[in-house]
């Protein structure tokens, strides 16, 4: 018997990947306290902006329909400040929230890659929608990738944060392993998540299947994009999109053992 379902994702690099969705009671706990957070958040804002409109009263004592202003721009602050909680952070920390990430959970497109701000966006809008007596929690139940209205139209799903280290089963170069013990200095590794090393290491265990044109095309293409992630300066010369890759697979394994 299976707790938790699994779903498999094909990543714009035809390689598939696999993850455990998070579950309707990891989600639970990562909103509430989202909530609590949010809640102290809030509270903190209308006690500043109480202070704030009493001054006001003060010096317009015979302008009643500044009070009135007043709360309407407060009940908009309130607003952003509840979607640009979550937008905020599942942008900047790459699906995550507070909340989310003590519950080690993510969210990620359908496609497995990272969300940006068009999904964040799309997810806190409807989350009213979804909290709204249980929607959210009765169409997760319902749908056999645990969907809320908000993953259904942003196309993202929330899984468990995975860290998988299995030692590697392809052959790994002198010169990658030399590189790797540079790479924590050289570059940013912990931009890289767990998809993107699983991306990396199916694309290592499978390229000898592959036809040269179709490997040299795809180690270039993903040596571009983990470049663009980790913030890595070019490469050294010599090394190749190969080595370089392996380097980075064997610094993000020691780099999760630490």
């Amino acid at each position: 018997m299976r707790f938790f379902n699994r779903v498999t994702l094909q990543t714009p690099e035809s390689v598939e990947l696999e993850f455990t969705l998070a579950g309707i009671g990891n989600r639970a706990l990562a909103l509430l306290l989202d909530y609590i957070a949010l809640g102290l958040s809030i509270l903190l804002f209308w006690i500043a902006w109480g202070i704030f409109t009493v001054g006001i009263a003060d010096a317009f004592p015979n302008q009643p329909k500044i009070l009135l202003w007043l709360f309407a721009i407060a009940i908009l602050i309130n607003f952003f400040i509840y979607v640009g909680y979550f937008v905020f952070f599942e942008v900047m920390w790459q699906g995550q929230t507070p909340g989310k990430r003590w519950a080690k959970i993510r969210v990620i497109r359908d496609d497995g890659r990272r969300i940006g701000i068009q999904q964040a966006t799309l997810r806190a809008l409807l989350r009213p929608v979804d909290d709204l007596l249980f929607i959210g929690a009765f169409l997760i139940f319902l749908n056999r990738r645990e969907k809320r209205l908000g993953d259904l139209v942003a196309g993202t799903i929330v899984v468990q944060e995975e860290f998988q280290v299995a030692p590697a089963n392809f052959p790994i170069s002198e010169s990658a392993q030399q590189l790797a013990q540079k790479l924590p200095e050289m570059t940013n590794l912990s931009q890289l998540l767990p998809d993107d090393f699983a991306t990396i290491r199916e694309y290592l265990r499978r390229r000898n299947a592959m036809l040269p044109t179709a490997k040299s095309e795809l180690s270039l293409e993903l040596t571009r994009q983990v470049r663009s992630i980790i913030d890595s300066p070019p490469l050294p010369s010599g090394v190749t999109p190969d080595v370089f890759l392996e380097a980075v697979y064997l610094a993000y394994q020691q780099r999760s053992l630490n």
